[in-house]
């Protein structure tokens, strides 16, 4: 059983209008074969030629028509060219002494359709005619007056009451931009229709047979004889001038009232670009030639038309252009425009316009105008990162790609997103405020309706009052014109950032070689102080011998200092390595420096820490050369460590010299070693003099201390791969028990990290390869990690990140780019794998991830 309720407009979209198997009552028709013997024949044939349909059928054309003519139609039809071709002849005497006929020819599946028409007896000069109406059309000065002239020159050829020109919107929906009109029968300038007015399959044949006709709306329609063929075909009348017409095509006519219509397509770059759509209130039929007249006129009128688009098209991207040159000029002079939001969005809103400008880069922001609050542009921010890179993005309608965008709506409803850099994403984003706006629609577009007369087919709607609808949520559509227009712009914007970058780098440059210009001088002047205090020293000293070894005592220390100062300078006065430390004291005293023994990791002392130890070094290293181990044949063994605290826990320990007793005297030197960490850097000191061999502990503070760097300063922490014959021990499996989400969008590449995952005893691996797979994933079960490939395709992994940002799951990212990658703000701070993973780097990644240590098996 059919279900009745309720129905909308779009069943029109399945109704077989170019099938209908009738023509209008205003002509004949005729069907031949290939060898021209009458197939089909309309039931009104006898009305003009006196033989019915079934005395034509299967007889050959020229037992009824004169020879000239059946000549004529031949030659014609050899001059049919392409799928949608049509030929006419107008005033053909079909038999002696007959009326004349104007007459159109056509293909349709193999068959040669003839339709006829009484001629007017119209002796028009058609060339001409055409010719004065384009003229018109040519003088005027913008489009509306073109739309209205082209309205009003179709109306005066073909007298209809009245005469619309209607455009097509993108969503298929359609306005009167333009009429000429009879007085006294209302205005439909400004209505709009709903896209379900003109069924899919009217536009189609809209685009292939460019003029429509019906002359009475009650004629009733005249069958075509036989309505199949011997395969069960009816025939096909898509290019039929006669074609009856649907009856719920009539339907809706009756209810508007109208008697005759006519619709004359209007083709811009090959698509259908809108109508002229003419009503008559009695029945009208133009003739033939007329309405070729108007056909031709309205390809003209199309030509015209898009010759006027491309025109302001040209014009409208021209401009921009010079707006983009202006943008580039002003900001050359003045770099600090392009920080200036106010600006940049006069600038830019005078190409496109918009009603505020936000500016996103390196993670701050600025707005001009109606714009989102900063928490809603970062999520837009955010949002915008997961659309493919360096494409300039346009929606009007920004909560298809926000949840919950309408809470804005009326700021901004709809946005252009300028992206003016790789990485990071950076953005200009122009917004377009909600348009609320009336629109004047021809009847309800959204109204149900009932089945009416014609059964199960559909009653159009019976009112035409004006009906309005307000748009909310969604703002004035950016125009593939300025969608291009941004295109440019952007190309200019990372031009500027580009020469900002270009001139900001050259000023680094030339500051850091100031820098080290001035450091290099400093590191000179001080030298040159400590050698001139140095030689003083030794140039005065007098011939006693106790005076002697204290010239000796202070040189050395001096020299200490020299060394440490020569090491901190190295690096701009920043951190050094404690081991450059100690290797240098070592070889200014020990041969071979194998008889001091060093273990540790890598770590760095500031400037102030790295003084304070070189000199506590120095006189511990001499004191064994002159007492202790290293004055035989010992050792001294030097380690060092973190403490839950982070400071750094160094010790000393000789061994193998001889018997060590605690000083009778307590002197510079030994305060030094006792006295300096403590007071100098705030941490702690110990020394025994036991008789093995002397043993020290030094505590310092964690501020004096940072880890060596692994990249340039800020970056994420990147683990590489080792060095080929770097030894490495076997990962303790740290992931046992471990639910694992692995995003990786290369098969083999997935396989292989699968493998370095399981070896180290993850349980339950779960990989996808795009974002949306993997947030699936995390809804249906939630990984207790996850290793993100930050490049999928055309994407990128980030809504993925944060969703487990999010969730509190710990993550890390993959990446083949390796200092190249760059990550949102929010993310910055995440550990990065360099790509292609092997067992050492995940380790090492993971391990500092879930904080858990290679020895204790965790």
């Amino acid at each position: 059983m059919l279900n009745q309720d309720r129905v909308d407009l779009t069943n029109c979209d399945r109704e077989p209008i170019h099938i209908l198997g009738a023509i209008q009552p205003i002509g004949f028709l005729l069907a031949l074969s290939a060898d021209w013997m009458v197939a089909r024949a309309s039931a009104n044939v006898g009305d003009y030629l006196g033989y019915t349909p079934e005395q034509l059928i299967g007889e050959p054309l020229s037992a009824f028509l004169s020879a000239k003519v059946v000549h004529d139609l031949r030659n014609r039809t050899a001059m049919l060219r392409g799928p949608d071709a049509t030929e006419r002849m107008f005033g053909c005497v079909l038999r002696e002494g007959g009326k004349p006929f104007d007459i159109s020819i056509h293909f349709s599946n193999g068959q040669v359709v003839i339709e006829c028409e009484p001629s007017s007896g119209e002796q028009s000069d058609a060339s001409g005619t055409v010719r004065s109406m384009i003229s018109r059309l040519d003088q005027c000065a913008d489009i509306q007056t073109f739309f209205r002239e082209g309205a009003r020159q179709v109306r005066a050829l073909i007298g209809f009451d009245r005469v619309m020109v209607y455009r097509f919107a993108p969503d298929g929906s359609g306005e009167v931009v333009a009429e000429a009109v009879r007085g006294g029968i209302g205005k439909f300038h400004g209505l709009r229709y709903p896209a379900s007015d003109i069924p899919v399959q009217a536009r189609k044949l809209y685009e292939r047979n460019l003029l429509r006709v019906i002359a009475d709306v009650n004629a009733e329609a005249v069958p075509i004889v036989p309505t199949l063929d011997e395969h069960g075909t009816p025939l096909d009348l898509s290019l039929s001038t006669l074609r009856s017409v649907s009856p719920i095509h009539i339907e809706y006519l009756k209810n508007m009232g109208v008697d005759a219509s006519l619709s004359i397509s209007i083709l811009v770059d090959g698509k259908l670009w809108g109508l002229f759509a003419c009503h008559h209130y009695s029945p009208r039929c133009p003739s033939f030639e007329r309405r070729s007249i108007t056909e031709l006129f309205a390809q003209m009128f199309s030509m015209r038309l898009e010759s006027f688009e491309r025109q302001a098209t040209v014009l409208y991207e021209r401009r921009a252009r010079d707006i983009s040159d202006q943008l580039l000029g002003a900001v050359a002079s003045d770099e600090t425009l392009l920080k200036d939001p106010d600006w940049l969005g006069d600038i830019l809103t005078s190409a496109i316009p918009a009603d505020g400008v936000g500016v996103w880069i390196n993670g701050s922001f600025a707005f001009s105008g109606m714009t989102p609050e900063g928490d809603d542009f970062r999520r837009i921010v955010r949002a915008l990162n997961g659309t493919a890179s360096g494409k300039v993005y346009a929606t009007d309608h920004i909560s298809s790609l926000v949840e919950g965008a309408e809470e804005f709506s009326s700021l901004a409803a709809g946005l252009l997103a300028i992206p003016i850099s790789r990485a990071p994403r950076d953005y200009v984003v122009l917004f377009r405020s909600e348009l609320v706006r009336s629109v004047r629609w021809a009847g309800d577009p959204h109204k149900p309706v009932e089945f009416g007369p014609n059964g199960p087919r559909l009653t159009p709607r019976e009112s035409f009052a004006e009906w309005k609808e307000l748009v909310r949520g969604r703002s004035q559509p950016f125009s593939p014109s300025e969608v291009r227009v941004a295109e440019t712009l952007r190309a200019t914007l990372i031009e500027v950032v580009l020469r900002l970058a270009d001139d900001a780098s050259a000023e680094r440059q030339r500051a850091s070689a100031r820098q080290e210009l001035l450091i290099a001088e400093l590191n000179h002047r001080v030298r040159n102080i400590l050698g001139v205090i140095r030689g003083l020293i030794r140039q005065s000293q007098p011939s006693d011998p106790a005076v002697k070894e204290f010239v000796s005592l202070v040189d050395g220390r001096i020299h200490a200092l020299a060394r440490a100062h020569n090491q901190i300078t190295d690096d701009h006065w920043g951190p050094a390595p404690l081991r450059a430390l100690i290797d240098a004291e070592a070889r200014a005293y020990i041969e071979p420096v194998e008889r001091i023994m060093v273990s540790g990791e890598p770590v760095m002392l500031n400037p102030q820490a790295f003084s304070t130890m070189a000199l506590v070094l120095h006189e511990l290293i001499t004191n064994s050369t002159k007492y202790g181990s290293l004055s035989a044949d010992g050792q001294v063994s030097i380690e060092w460590d973190r403490n839950d605290s982070g400071d750094l826990v160094l010790t000393w320990q000789e061994r193998g010299g001889p018997p060590v007793s605690p000083p009778t005297r307590k002197g510079f030197g030994t305060t030094i070693i006792s006295k300096s960490v403590p007071y100098d850097l705030g941490g702690s000191a110990s020394v025994d003099y036991a008789p093995e061999g002397v043993s020290a502990s030094f505590r310092i503070p964690a501020r004096h201390v940072s880890e060596q760097p692994k990249t340039i300063a800020g970056a994420p922490i990147r683990y590489p791969r080792p060095s080929i014959g770097h030894p490495t021990e076997p990962p303790e499996k740290m992931l046992t028990g471990m639910d694992v989400l692995l995003v990786e969008d290369s098969l083999i590449i997935a396989l292989d990290a699968e493998d370095v995952l399981q070896r180290l005893g993850a349980e339950n691996i779960t990989t996808a390869a795009t974002v949306d797979v993997a947030l699936d994933a995390i809804d249906a079960r939630r990984p207790a990690i996850a290793m993100l490939d930050i490049n999928l395709g055309d994407r990128n992994s980030f809504p993925v990140a944060d969703r487990l940002l999010e969730l509190g799951i710990p993550f890390l990212f993959a990446t083949g780019y390796g200092e190249q990658a760059q990550l949102p703000m929010e993310h910055r701070n995440q550990i990065i794998v360099q790509k292609p993973y092997t067992l050492e780097n995940v380790a090492r990644a993971v391990r500092v991830m879930v904080g858990t240590d290679a020895r204790s098996g965790a």
